[in-house]
C-alpha cells in the first residue's frame, strides 16, 4: 500500500506519527555535524521544505520536556531514516540540546506596531513553550520574574528585543547545555518593513533580537 502524499505538512513528527510519504533529507543533520559552524544559513526557493527540514532539527536535537519537565521522546521518528545508520558521533547529539523554534513570518503586516505584535506574540509561544524551566528550584528570583513578565506579555519593549538572549542563558542553565536557536521565515519582518514603509524601526528591533 502507497504512503499517502503529505500536503501542508510542516512536522516532521507528524509524517512519522501518520505514516505520510516523507523524502529523508536527515543527512542533512550529518553535514550540519560535520562543518561545526555556529551559524547556518539555509537558502531555497519557496516551497522548498526548509521549514520540515527545520522541524527534523528540531526534533532530532532538542531535549524537548513536558509542562511539569518529564522528556518528551521523539527518539523513534529516525529508527528508520538514514541518520540511525551513521554511528555513535552522531547519534550522541540526539536530543541532547534544548532548542529555541522561532518563526517570523507573521511579522508581514502593514503597520510597525501589528508586525511588532505579532513577533512578540511569537516571542511568548517559545516562552511558554519553555515554562518548566519555572520549575527548577535554583533558578534565580530575578529570572523567574523576567520569564513571567515576558510570558504574560507584561515586559518592557527592550526585554522582547533581547528575548532570544534572555531565553537561551536560562535554558542553558537549566539544561547545562548550550541553546540550538532555529529561526524560520528570517527575512519576513525586513522585507515587508521595506516595501511597508517602516524599515528604520523594523530593523532595530530586529538587531536587537539577533544580538
Amino acid at each position: 500500500m502507497k504512503k499517502p502524499i503529505p500536503i501542508g505538512y510542516e512536522d516532521i513528527k507528524e509524517l512519522i506519527d501518520k505514516n505520510l510519504y516523507y523524502v529523508d533529507k536527515t543527512m542533512v543533520l550529518k553535514d550540519f555535524l560535520d562543518v561545526h559552524a555556529n551559524v547556518t544559513l539555509f537558502t531555497r526557493p519557496r516551497r522548498f521544505g526548509k521549514t520540515l527540514n527545520q522541524s527534523m532539527f528540531r526534533r532530532f536535537f532538542e531535549d524537548e520536556r513536558k509542562p511539569d519537565g518529564s522528556r518528551i521522546d521523539n527518539g523513534y521518528i529516525f529508527d528508520d531514516l538514514a541518520i540511525s545508520k551513521c554511528g555513535e558521533a552522531y547519534l550522541r547529539h540526539q536530543q541532547q540540546y534544548p532548542v529555541i523554534n522561532l518563526s517570523l513570518k507573521s511579522g508581514k503586516q502593514p503597520n510597525f506596531e501589528m508586525a511588532y505584535k505579532s513577533l512578540v506574540d511569537e516571542i511568548i509561544g517559545e516562552f511558554q513553550r519553555h515554562a518548566y524551566i519555572l520549575l527548577d528550584d535554583k533558578m534565580e528570583y530575578r529570572d523567574q520574574q523576567i520569564f513571567q513578565a515576558i510570558a504574560r506579555e507584561e515586559a518592557d519593549d527592550i526585554q522582547y528585543a533581547k528575548a532570544l538572549g534572555i531565553l537561551s542563558k536560562m535554558l542553558e542553565k537549566y539544561h547545562g547545555r548550550k541553546c540550538i536557536i532555529l529561526i524560520d521565515e528570517y527575512d519576513v519582518p525586513l522585507e515587508n518593513a521595506w516595501f511597508a514603509g517602516f524599515y528604520d524601526e523594523m530593523i532595530g528591533f530586529i538587531r536587537s533580537l539577533f544580538e
